[in-house]
C-alpha cells in the first residue's frame, strides 16, 4: 500500500495518507461501505447517478457537520440525479444518530469503519489517526472521477464553489 506525506496536516501536524491516489478520469474503485442500518452499500449501487462524495474525519466535529449540511443544502440546486454521499469512519450508529438530529434529507451517510476500504482505495486514510482526510470527489454517471480535492489542513473547509461548479457542469 502506498504512503504519502506532505499533503495533509491535522492541527499543523503532518499526516501520512495511506492508499492509492486517484487521478481525474480514473474509474471509481469498487468499495463496499456500511449504511446506517449496517447493510452493505457498494459505490457501484449509485452508477447512473452523479455522486458528490464528501469525505470527513467525523460527523461529530463542527467543520464536518458544516460541510455535510452545506452540501445537503447546495445539492437542491442541481439535477435530480445527483447523490451526496458523506463517508467517514464513524460507526453507523453514530452516523444514524447524527442524521436523526440534523434533519438532513439529501445526504446519505456511509461508514468506512470496518475495513477502511474507501480510505485506502481513494488514498485518503490518515495512518496516524485511522480517520479519513477531508476530501471531495465527484463521479459522473458512469463512475468516472471528474473532480477531487484533498483539503490540506483537516480543520479547513473544502472549496465548495469549485466542487459545485463541476457538479453543475455535469448535472
Amino acid at each position: 500500500m502506498q504512503e504519502r506525506t506532505g499533503l495533509v496536516t491535522l492541527r499543523g501536524t503532518p499526516m501520512t495518507l495511506v492508499g492509492t491516489p486517484l487521478k481525474e478520469k480514473d474509474a471509481s474503485p469498487e468499495v463496499t461501505l456500511l449504511s446506517n442500518d449496517l447493510s452493505p452499500v457498494s459505490l457501484s449501487d449509485y452508477k447512473g447517478n452523479i455522486c458528490l462524495i464528501s469525505s470527513v474525519p467525523s460527523l461529530d466535529t463542527p467543520v464536518c457537520d458544516m460541510q455535510t449540511r452545506r452540501f445537503n443544502q447546495e445539492v437542491t440546486q442541481t439535477g435530480s440525479n445527483v447523490r451526496v454521499l458523506t463517508v467517514s469512519v464513524d460507526l453507523p450508529f453514530a452516523q444514524q444518530r447524527w442524521c436523526g438530529a440534523s434533519g438532513m434529507d439529501n445526504v446519505i451517510t456511509l461508514s468506512d469503519h470496518r475495513e477502511t476500504a474507501f480510505g485506502m482505495s481513494y488514498g485518503i486514510l490518515m495512518k496516524e489517526v485511522r480517520l479519513l482526510a477531508r476530501a471531495v470527489f465527484i463521479l459522473d454517471e458512469s463512475g468516472t472521477l471528474q473532480y477531487q480535492e484533498i483539503v490540506s489542513e483537516i480543520g479547513n473547509e473544502p472549496d465548495f464553489a469549485a466542487a459545485l461548479r463541476v457538479l453543475q457542469s455535469i448535472a
